[in-house]
């Protein structure tokens, strides 16, 4: 608390206070108490009056002058001790503003700051030193040892172990590592050893992303604060104005000096808005702060205060609905082949294992999946808009798009396979390699899609009459009409079966679809750039209706630009580069975090950190609690003001009561703002009762 100055310097004044009081009330020399309260007056009052002198010199009206000119006033007229208490109370009410402030930050950065200051730094002869985290660069080794926090995000080079990594990605359970597996800054280490090679430095770690924003957050106001302040500006003139005449008027019909002087001073104090002023950013701020610790980092309050205004809602698909990460959903191989969905996943798996494309992974982890061996290829070679095509065991196969293989590849190579009698190799029931090139006597049998068993000479054959153009076309376009992606694998010029690739939907995305219909009375809206299909699929699983696919960028802009002229306040949920001009062009934009590209996350005004979808309308639900909390603060700080100046004019309102009741309304309307800080608002809010 002490790290505040706010605190110290009210700490300071109320200490002077209740020495000089007890030696005032007891009839003490003013020699002895006097100087108590004058430090009082210092020590609580200099801040916030040369505060409100800054205010003043660029031709604004602070609140904090007043309280001080009205202390000054009370102590003018032999009211020291008033004066004092004045000073006191409103030094405490700011102590506790910070202290509100400082919670808020905290609530936030106690999640955040998780990275270890150092971590062990292997060299390439093998020697470990411990370093900062901050001087680790990216392609650097480090050792996390169990039980440790990791110090970089990076991904494993060596090693197994389970990763707790619940305060990233919020996943109950420490997720298995091994080598290939990404790891994030700040998770803590299980029971193995994992050698990790540095991938983002430590200004651009997740844990950083995250502190940048909650730092922008903290430098914001929101609409409803800055309105209230331009309101107070005339509102403080105006009572500066009417104060005088408080004075006067009594003077006018024969009141006296003292009594007229201190009724006008307790009318600046009574009326003064601070109460009005506070009633905005606890609730916002602490809004901010719940949302943070659930992984939903609100740049600002004004964005806080916005996201309960949306009505509409728009959808990215990939990334955003779905995972973001395709995986094969069918194995099809062409009947008559004689290959079956075991020989076609090794073929595919083994040609695509030396590719970075997406596709290509997703099949490889299809074999590996399944437990199935992925032999060597040689002679890899990849073609944009294509696929690869790699040898295996001595057979040519290729692995791409239908369209574009079966024009490349087909009839010249189902001559030659034809001819030649070269075909793949599987592993046998034994795991033995066997090739269609083996001699028919001595080749291991396959079972055909009917179960009977057919020799590895005999396949060659039917593959080459079997495997025709519209037979692939056929499973192609039953496979695109569900939605999935086509790959087709061809062997030695011959279609031997089509792989279908999908991205799968993000779980509890239909749930989140029907509670974002329920907050803002209208389904959301998908806005992809993916082809009609997929969409309308995808679409249908989900619960979305209007589906617009095929879409670029711009043409993503036009869509939120058409809701917004149809009177929408427009949210849009992304994650691409794609989908920057259409968050900037949104009444508000949410962005996924983990696989979100960084013009996205710098353009949108939220982001979801652990890419979980079901938090959006949770932090919708929170920004209307908390806008609903800012007109009860509203009332409440109203309703104070208008009694106590009632009080004030009509009869005799004593000036500490006056300074109690003010100071009283503020701090009222300052802690019923942070119950938002509570677990429970999340819980409403996730519920939808909010």
């Amino acid at each position: 608390m002490l790290a505040l100055p706010e605190v110290r310097w009210a700490a300071a004044a109320t200490a002077c206070f209740l020495l000089a009081l007890p030696l005032q009330l007891t009839g003490q020399s003013a020699w002895l108490w006097g100087p108590l309260y004058a430090l009082a007056y210092v020590t609580g009052g200099w801040e916030p009056g040369w505060e409100g002198l800054k205010a003043l010199a660029g031709r604004t009206l602070d609140v904090d002058l007043l309280m001080v000119v009205a202390a000054l006033g009370a102590a003018a007229i032999g009211q020291v001790m008033d004066g004092a208490l004045l000073i006191v109370i409103f030094a405490t009410s700011g102590a506790l503003e910070a202290l509100a402030t400082a919670r808020t930050a905290d609530s936030v950065r106690g999640l955040l700051d998780l990275a270890p200051a150092t971590a062990s730094r292997l060299g390439p002869d093998g020697t470990e030193q411990a370093v900062p985290v901050e001087e680790l660069t990216v392609g650097d080794t480090i050792l996390v040892r169990p039980g440790e926090r990791v110090g970089a995000d990076g991904r494993v080079l060596d090693g197994a172990s389970e990763v707790d990594q619940a305060t990233i990605t919020g996943e109950p359970l420490p997720v298995a590592k091994e080598s290939g597996d990404e790891v994030f800054a700040g998770t803590v280490n299980g029971t193995g050893a994992l050698r990790v090679r540095v991938e983002r430095d430590a200004s651009d770690s997740v844990i950083a992303r995250i502190v940048r924003m909650v730092e922008e957050a903290s430098e914001t106001k929101a609409p409803t604060q800055l309105f209230i302040e331009k309101v107070e500006q005339r509102y403080s003139l105006g009572m500066v104005a009417a104060t005088p005449a408080v004075f006067a008027v009594p003077l006018l019909f024969g009141g006296e000096l003292t009594a007229s002087l201190l009724r006008a001073m307790t009318f600046m104090i009574v009326a003064s808005p601070c109460a009005v002023v506070l009633a905005t950013m606890p609730p916002l701020l602490s809004a901010i702060a719940n949302a943070g610790r659930h992984g939903v980092l609100v740049k600002s309050a004004v964005v806080m205060e916005r996201l309960g205004q949306v009505d509409a809602v728009a959808l990215d698909k990939t990334g955003t609905l779905t995972e973001g990460v395709p995986r094969v959903t069918d194995v099809r191989p062409l009947p008559g082949s004689g290959v079956g969905e075991r020989e076609l996943t090794i073929l595919a798996a083994a040609a695509e294992r030396a590719s970075e494309h997406p596709l290509a992974r997703a099949v490889v982890a299809a074999a590996q999946d399944r437990g199935l061996p992925v032999p060597q290829a040689r002679d890899f070679e990849s073609t944009p808009g294509v696929g690869v095509t790699a040898t295996v065991d001595g057979c040519r196969v290729s692995v791409g798009a239908p369209t574009r293989l079966l024009t490349a590849d087909t009839a010249q190579g189902a001559a030659l396979g034809a001819a030649t009698g070269q075909a793949p190799a599987f592993a046998d029931a034994t795991g033995r390699a066997a090739s269609f090139a083996d001699d028919a006597a001595q080749a291991p049998a396959f079972a055909d899609p009917t179960g009977r068993a057919v020799a590895a000479a005999d396949i060659v054959q039917r593959s080459a009459l079997a495997a025709g153009t519209g037979q692939v076309a056929d499973l192609v376009a039953e496979l695109e009409q569900a939605g999935r992606t086509a790959v087709l694998v061809v062997v030695d010029g011959v279609p031997v079966g089509v792989l279908g690739l999908a991205d799968r939907l993000r779980s509890g995305a239909a749930v989140t679809v029907s509670s974002l219909g329920a907050l803002t009375g209208r389904t959301p809206v998908l806005l992809t750039g993916d082809n009609p299909r997929a969409a309308a699929h995808l679409a249908a699983e989900a619960g979305i209706e209007d589906v617009r696919a095929g879409l670029l960028p711009e043409d993503k802009v036009g869509a939120v630009a058409e809701l917004e002229r149809a009177g929408r306040r427009v949210l849009v949920v992304g994650d691409g580069v794609n989908d920057a001009p259409a968050l900037a062009a949104a009444h508000t934009g949410v962005a996924m975090g983990r696989a979100g590209s960084d013009l996205a996350l710098e353009t949108a005004d939220a982001v979801i950190v652990r890419d979980e979808l079901a938090t959006v309308p949770a932090v919708i639900a929170l920004s209307r609690r908390a806008r609903r909390l800012v007109v009860q603060n509203l009332v409440v700080a109203g309703v104070f003001i208008a009694g106590l100046v009632a009080w004030d004019l009509a009869g005799t309102l004593p000036l500490p009561l006056g300074v109690a009741g003010h100071e009283g309304s503020t701090v009222i309307v300052g802690l019923n703002g942070l119950r938002l800080l509570r677990e429970a608002a999340w819980t409403r809010a996730a519920a939808l009762r909010a």
